[in-house]
């Protein structure tokens, strides 16, 4: 059965894959709609520029009333993040 969170993640991750963000790319990992392996390239005229960071998002049931998990593989200084 489908619910509402599965229902709006086919359709962002569409978009997503679709009309992507400069410099963001996404996958499902192992064909799972709940769970994404996101690329994102440090934009120009930031301290992150020529970086390339790969995070995993891992959503819920009750998404998008409940934010997404955020987990970064690479390592990277951001000052709301622990290192």
């Amino acid at each position: 059965m489908s619910t509402y969170a599965r229902r709006r993640l086919e359709r962002e991750f569409l978009e997503l894959v679709k009309v992507p963000p400069p410099g963001i790319f996404g996958a499902l990992r192992d064909n799972n709609l709940m769970i994404w392996d996101v690329i994102i390239c440090g934009p120009d005229g930031t301290p992150w520029q020529g970086g390339t960071f790969q995070l995993s998002l891992e959503f819920s049931e009750d998404y998008p009333h409940a934010p997404p998990i955020a987990k970064f593989h690479s390592t990277m200084y951001h000052p709301n993040g622990d290192p």
